[in-house]
């Protein structure tokens, strides 16, 4: 496996575009929300009320891309794979930097993945099944409503990994211990239950196999803000759904025991 930092090289100049699940082992992932300083404090409130989707890892200066606590030498700008630029709720474009969208008045928000417990995972010998077929992990809108803080609401998005029951019993006891990565599942079994019509068509990331006698296990997932947006018209800067930002944090140092 490619050490973290000649893959940031690669995510830096645009040859690593694909989503960052299994890459990296041993470094916690983040999803990234920037906004205009006018809506920080309302967004920071959010997370505060909704830690489960939202969980904050870290918060720049206003204007700076520099992470201050997950990689001072990183640039938020052009760290990631790929990301979203929304525009009055709609989707403007995918981008691989930044660079340009930024402004003076910017204040980015590391939110925590569940990229980062499935190193856990595996090592408990629970397969992940975007993993093994080589795609995105599939996520949902649901019927589950965020609190609301200012005009940020609405559903919180879940990722999805089918698993055996034994597993997911498992599976609950090793992400606990991650409560800064979204921590437990919210739900597991008929995806109905939440707001799921049809578990074959996610609306981020890609379909995965769900082999007979496996269940769905759904975590809450830091997509949610990009929910938002679209609900309530807001202009963002996000990462692309499952291409992450790779922090300099070790993953058990998140991790309780």
């Amino acid at each position: 496996m490619k050490k973290r930092e000649a893959i940031m090289e690669e995510i830096r100049s645009a040859s690593f575009t694909t989503p960052t699940s299994g890459v990296a082992d041993g470094y916690a992932q983040a999803n990234l929300v920037v906004l205009d300083k006018k809506y920080a404090f309302d967004f920071l409130v959010y997370c505060e009320r909704n830690k489960k989707a939202c969980p904050i890892l870290d918060v720049t200066d206003v204007g700076s891309p520099k992470p201050v606590l997950t990689g001072q030498q990183n640039d938020l700008r052009t760290d990631l794979p790929k990301y979203q630029v929304y525009e009055a709720g709609k989707l403007l474009k995918s981008v691989n930097d930044v660079t340009g969208y930024w402004t003076e008045d910017s204040v980015a928000f590391l939110l925590g993945c569940s990229f980062t417990f499935e190193e856990a995972l595996r090592q408990n010998g629970i397969p992940i099944r975007h993993n093994e077929e080589k795609c995105n992990v599939p996520m949902f809108e649901t019927n589950i409503d965020t609190i609301p803080a200012g005009p940020f609401s609405g559903p919180m998005v879940v990722s999805m990994r089918p698993m055996s029951q034994q597993d997911a019993v498992r599976a609950v006891q090793v992400t606990s211990r991650f409560p800064d990565v979204h921590g437990a599942p919210v739900h597991i079994g008929d995806p109905k239950a939440i707001g799921i019509d049809d578990i074959t068509t996610p609306d981020y990331g890609d379909a995965v196999t769900i082999k007979e006698g496996e269940v769905p296990v759904f975590w809450a997932c830091g997509v949610t803000p990009q929910a938002a947006a679209k609900a309530n018209g807001l202009s963002m800067i996000t990462h692309a759904p499952g291409h992450m930002y790779i922090t300099n944090v070790k993953n058990e140092t998140l991790g309780v025991l």
